[in-house]
């Protein structure tokens, strides 16, 4: 038993079961998601089109992650006049896997496990560094409640210390003598007296 539905402004064919991924959903993983805009439902041969969609029915399914996709890259050009802009874009994406399919009087549920490992995790174990990853985070974990535990104990160290006593005070500085005032300068002997010229009796 399969169904169309539809979402973010997209269709997609489903089963019980299935894994598909759709634009971004609102939700935490492991949270349960309900679509009601079912617009076919078909069991083998026989298949009941909505007019658009089915009434009553409806397709469950759990959430599993919400991530980014793929990377695209948006390159432009206008030739002979040097532009050229190169520009990326990952898309928010929800991973659900279908647990029930229902309508038209009938119903088809999923007996599986939900597996909420996301996708990156998955890539890693695919290369064998999901063990180191595993190792560092329980490390890093282990560090964060070690520094938990030993914070009261820091603060209890950290009790207002005592007030200093306050520093003695320096004598004050022996005042120098002062400087012997030098003998003022000899004053400077005055000028003689320029001499009177006597006049020569006239012969």
């Amino acid at each position: 038993m399969y169904a169309v539905i539809k979402t973010g402004g997209k269709q997609y064919r489903v089963q019980a079961g299935d894994i598909i991924v759709v634009e971004k959903l609102i939700g935490e993983p492991g949270a349960k998601v309900a679509f009601d805009e079912v617009l076919m439902i078909g069991e083998g041969e026989a298949v009941t089109v909505g007019a658009p969609l089915i009434d009553g029915a409806s397709v469950s399914a759990t959430l599993i992650e919400t991530r980014k996709g793929e990377k695209i890259k948006v390159f432009k050009k206008i030739r002979r006049q040097g532009y050229r802009r190169t520009r990326g874009h990952r898309q928010h994406e929800t991973v659900l896997r279908v647990t029930a399919v229902a309508g038209d009087g009938k119903s088809e549920a999923w007996a599986g496990e939900v597996d909420l490992t996301p996708k990156s995790e998955l890539n890693l174990r695919a290369r064998n560094l999901a063990r180191p990853l595993k190792d560092a985070v329980a490390k890093a974990d282990a560090k964060a409640a070690f520094e938990h535990e030993e914070a009261p104990a820091k603060a209890a160290k950290k009790a207002p210390a005592k007030a200093k006593p306050a520093a003695k005070a320096k004598p004050a500085a022996k005042a120098k003598p002062a400087a012997k005032a030098k003998p003022a300068a000899k004053a400077a002997p005055a000028a003689k007296p320029a001499a009177k010229k006597t006049k020569k009796p006239d012969a």
